[in-house]
C-alpha cells in the first residue's frame, strides 16, 4: 500500500536550479531558479512547449547533466558534492530511464537489453528478473529477437521492462510515446501506470501530450525556463 501524503520523504529537491548556456550572441537562460519537490511514490509530469527546458530539466534531476546555478538533491545526496563516477553509482539500480528513442542497444536481445542493467547492479538474479520482466510487459516469446526486429511499441515495452526490472526508486521518462503512434501510445501510457502503480514508483516525465499529463498526480509547467505548478486534479 502506497503511504499517505504527509508520510512520503522527498526523493528529489531542486532549490534555485538554472541552467545557462553560452552562445555567439552572449548567454541564454534554458531554466531560471525552478524550485521543485517530489515525494516517493507521486507521478510528475514536466510539460511546455517546445524549447521551454522540460528535457533539460529532466536530465538535471536525474545527474545526466550539471546545473549552472542552484542545488538537487537525489535520493538523499546532493549531486553537485558528487563526481561523475558517483553519481553513476548512485544512479544504478535505483534509477531507471525510458526515452523517447528507446536507447536499446541494437546487438543485443530483447532479453539481454533488460539483462545488462540488472548485471551491473550485481544482481544474482538477474537473468530470472529480466525473463519475469519481459513477460510482464507481453514479450515472452521475443527475448531471443534485436532491436530492428521488434516493432516501435515492442521496443519501448522492452524499454519500459529495463526500466523497473531493477526495482528503481524513481523512473524518469523523456517523451515516452513521442515516436509512437496514437494506438500504440495510448497501450504504452496505460503499461506505463500499471507497472508504476503497482512497484510504488516515483515517476518524473516530460510529454507535451496532454492525455499522458493528465495521468500524473502533478504538472509542472515550464514557460520560457519558469516553472509553474498547475494544481491538483
Amino acid at each position: 500500500m502506497t503511504p499517505p501524503d504527509s508520510a512520503r520523504f522527498p526523493v528529489v529537491i531542486a532549490h534555485a536550479l538554472s541552467q545557462r548556456v553560452t552562445t555567439s550572441d552572449g548567454t541564454l537562460a534554458i531554466l531560471s531558479e525552478v524550485e521543485l519537490v517530489v515525494k516517493a511514490g507521486e507521478t510528475l509530469a514536466i510539460t511546455g512547449a517546445s524549447g521551454s527546458g522540460k528535457s533539460t530539466l529532466l536530465g538535471l534531476l536525474a545527474g545526466l547533466d550539471r546545473p549552472s546555478g542552484g542545488e538537487i538533491e537525489l535520493l538523499g545526496q546532493r549531486l553537485g558534492a558528487l563526481d561523475e563516477d558517483a553519481r553513476a553509482r548512485l544512479r544504478a539500480g535505483r534509477i531507471g530511464f525510458v526515452f523517447q528513442s528507446f536507447q536499446l542497444l541494437p546487438a543485443l536481445t530483447a532479453l539481454e537489453n533488460i539483462l545488462l542493467p540488472l548485471e551491473l547492479a550485481a544482481r544474482a538474479d538477474a537473468r530470472e528478473r529480466a525473463t519475469h520482466w519481459l513477460a510482464r510487459v507481453g514479450l515472452a516469446d521475443r527475448g531471443g529477437h534485436t532491436p530492428r526486429q521488434l516493432s516501435g511499441g515492442e521496443q519501448q515495452r522492452v524499454a519500459i521492462a529495463r526500466a523497473f526490472a531493477t526495482d528503481p526508486e524513481v523512473v524518469f521518462a523523456d517523451e515516452p510515446t513521442g515516436n509512437l503512434d496514437a494506438d500504440t501510445g495510448a497501450r504504452i501510457i496505460d503499461l506505463l501506470f500499471e507497472l508504476n502503480a503497482s512497484a510504488h514508483t516515483t515517476l518524473i516525465l516530460v510529454t507535451h501530450d496532454d492525455a499522458l499529463a493528465a495521468r500524473c498526480q502533478r504538472r509542472l509547467h515550464l514557460v520560457a525556463g519558469r516553472a509553474h505548478e498547475a494544481a491538483r486534479a
